[in-house]
């Protein structure tokens, strides 16, 4: 049983067959991406490990290569702050952009590269860098980030999650595809990691947030196959703003800065933006749960504000490791039960609707208690 919470009556709650049959296919397919991804990562591997001609010369370049991951994942634990998306979901993504899309891209890309050459050199890396990366490469990444949504479209509550599960998948391509330039121009190195590193370590993020961004706004329509119209859409953004990117580095480098730095500061504004309507959203699905009496006022602007947040785990943290940990899941099942029902306010509730809120508000009158008892 649970509580609806416009009106505090009890309501029957279970768990379908189809509901645990949609969590089996779900581990599944986690189970077969994260397998494709880990398998096309060695092969990855392998091709860089041929071109470095041994172990030691991989060294220096994979570990320069985890500056810009960790660069990159930092503002992605930033961005996703307020709801946060469960971890394996978020290796599985890193998995397919380092693995999958980074081995299908890198395949076709090289055949294309080989097939242009034939008309000059010069043609064949242009055809390369403008035409084939960005469409291939955009395709692979955001593929990944549909299949997510659509496997695991119970955790996938708006544009926020569109562009924290593209952003990752943008980073683990990114990481390989790292190491392997720098592998490649290793007498470059330090000039080839500035460039990529430390001057554009968003460059592959903003490209599939396009597609991230249009997948999430998909998830809040409340057509259940918005996505088939959405995703395009997206893509055309990722796939032209890429290949704008190359074209520029291409042509006109000296004009890099000159367009990076604007862009890159409204897709900052845009991300602003983004989390601050997450958390509004949030606000007020908590409140539909105050007015059931679940929340107080004060708990839901403390849920819903960074400060509040800052003073509760402080004040929950002088109290010991159980109010600690009671806090912390009273935070974390506060954001899943205002995501749930909002999600199913759009129209997508699942089968084990009832039974996934009731979980939630145990867990949070579970973490109320504990922490009154401290």
């Amino acid at each position: 049983m649970s509580l609806d919470p416009s009106t505090g009556q009890r309501r029957a709650s279970w768990s379908s067959p189809q509901a645990l049959r949609r969590r089996r296919v779900r581990d599944v397919a986690a189970y077969l991406m994260a397998a494709l991804g880990g398998v096309g990562l060695l092969i990855v591997l392998a091709v860089i490990y041929a071109q470095a001609g041994d172990g030691a010369a991989m060294i220096w370049p994979a570990l320069l290569a985890l500056v810009p991951l960790g660069i990159v994942l930092v503002a992605v634990r930033w961005i996703d702050r307020w709801e946060p998306e469960p971890v394996p979901n978020l290796l599985v993504a890193f998995l397919w952009g380092a693995g999958v899309a980074t081995v299908i891209s890198l395949a076709v890309n090289t055949t294309t590269a080989v097939l242009a050459a034939s008309a000059s050199v010069a043609s064949g890396d242009l055809v390369a860098s403008i035409v084939s990366a960005p469409l291939i490469e955009e395709m692979t990444k955001g593929l990944g980030v549909l299949i997510i949504f659509l496997v695991w479209r119970g955790s996938f509550n708006g544009p926020v999650d569109g562009i924290v599960y593209a952003a990752v998948v943008a980073a683990g391509f990114a990481f390989a595809e790292n190491i392997l330039y720098f592998v490649q121009f290793r007498d470059q190195l330090m000039a080839t990691f500035v460039m990529r590193a430390v001057a554009s370590p968003f460059a592959h993020v903003t490209f599939t947030a396009c597609t991230g961004l249009a997948i999430g706004l998909a998830s809040r329509m409340r057509s259940p196959v918005a996505w088939v119209w959405m995703t395009p859409c997206g893509l055309v953004g990722a796939v032209a703003l890429h290949a704008f990117w190359n074209g520029v580095l291409s042509a006109a480098p000296s004009l890099y800065l000159l367009v990076e730095v604007p862009f890159f500061l409204a897709c900052v504004g845009l991300v602003v933006w983004l989390r601050w309507s997450e958390r509004m959203t949030m606000r007020q699905r908590l409140a539909d749960y105050a007015r059931a009496g679940w929340y107080e006022p004060a708990e839901i602007t403390m849920i819903t504000t960074g400060a509040g947040r800052a003073t509760a785990t402080r004040w929950a943290r002088q109290r010991g490791p159980a109010a600690q940990a009671a806090m912390k899941d009273f935070l974390a099942a506060s954001a899943s039960l205002a995501a749930l029902r909002q999600q199913a306010l759009d129209g997508h509730a699942e089968a084990d609707y009832a039974s996934q809120e009731r979980q939630l508000l145990e867990r949070v009158r579970g973490a109320k208690e504990e922490l009154g008892q401290g």
